[in-house]
């Protein structure tokens, strides 16, 4: 009896021993990148796809060395629930461990789009489906969603002048609302409670704020003429004078070919500011935050008319006569 409890022990300890020495072996190889090779390899994880494909797919890349150490290591550690579909830019110098954590988090390969100041939501469009986003249909599809448009706060029937520009950074399989939220979120950050207390004191709403941003964005060539153009508009609209602005009337055009006709002037829309009062029906484009700081903080002028240098400024004027001589060296070249 005390021998056999004797070699019961002994096989225990050794299978202890055997079990931790597995352990170890295993420990070790995640902890250690199949090779020196620093090249990124973009990979791609179907939703849904086995943890025995996905290593495959990292094996024939040759990305880790062993699949049956990898599936073996990410089942004892639960991670083969956990890993998430997308594309992924990994290399054979990152650990198993580590392509296993990148995997578990999602951390997708994300890409740059950079959206100018002034595009509109159709431009905005165009810009995703070219690079490679969403279809523009989608996307002007979700940005005319009115529920969509009431869940983000905006008391409009378009996300027009809400899509703040600036850079971000999207997977390639990036949902459109997703697009959506994130420039709209920014959108609020920038317009935080002390601009939104400004318009108030101002006596405008947030929208037409942005609306009269998004006019200022479009007529303004150079930087520092921004609070300028913005105190011709206040003015304009305190005096009840059209605005009278080129980019407005363009808006609401259909099919405009770049050549603003008299024609076009004299056509009747929700957006000619030659034809309507005060402000136009909504935004015409989606304005930075230097033209919204503009509309919220006109400089302090009596200027109600501009015209353009045709070097990006304009020449500024307190008067229609001295506005017409300008347009007379300016435009006309008398």
């Amino acid at each position: 009896m005390k021998k056999i409890l004797i070699f019961a022990a002994f096989f225990f300890m050794l299978s202890i021993a055997g079990i931790l020495a597995f352990w170890l072996n295993l420990q070790h190889y995640a902890e250690q990148p199949a090779g020196p090779a620093p090249q990124k390899v973009v990979i791609t994880i179907p939703a849904g796809q086995s943890l025995r494909a996905i290593t495959e797919t990292l094996f024939k890349n040759r990305i880790i060395t062993s699949p049956i150490k990898f599936n073996m290591f990410a089942r004892l550690k639960g991670y083969d629930k956990q890993l998430k579909a997308g594309e992924y830019s990994l290399s054979a110098s990152m650990s198993p461990i580590q392509i296993m954590e990148k995997l578990v988090k999602g951390e997708v390969e994300l890409y740059k789009l950079t959206v100018p100041e002034g595009l509109n939501i159709y431009q905005i469009g165009d810009l995703l489906a070219k690079s490679g986003f969403v279809p523009n249909s989608s996307f002007i599809a979700a940005a005319t969603d009115a529920d969509l448009i009431r869940k983000y706060g905006i008391n409009a029937e378009t996300f027009e002048g809400y899509l703040f520009p600036e850079t971000y950074y999207f997977p390639k399989k990036v949902s459109v609302e997703t697009i959506l939220s994130t420039m709209v979120n920014r959108f609020w950050k920038v317009f935080d409670s002390v601009w939104q207390a400004r318009a108030d004191q101002l006596g405008f709403s947030i929208h037409q704020i942005v609306t009269l941003a998004s006019i200022i964005e479009k007529e303004t060539g150079v930087p520092f003429e921004r609070p300028v153009i913005s105190s011709v508009f206040h003015n304009r609209l305190k005096k009840n004078m059209r605005l009278e602005s080129d980019p407005t009337v363009i808006y609401g055009l259909k099919n405009f070919d770049g050549n603003l006709k008299r024609s076009h002037l004299e056509t009747h829309t929700p957006y000619n500011t030659y034809k309507i009062s005060g402000l136009p029906y909504g935004p015409i484009a989606n304005p930075g935050k230097k033209s919204l700081e503009a509309a919220l903080y006109p400089a302090d002028t009596k200027f109600i008319y501009f015209v353009s240098k045709k070097n990006k400024t304009h020449q500024f004027s307190t008067n229609l006569k001295d506005h017409n001589q300008a347009v007379l060296k300016y435009q006309l070249q008398r």
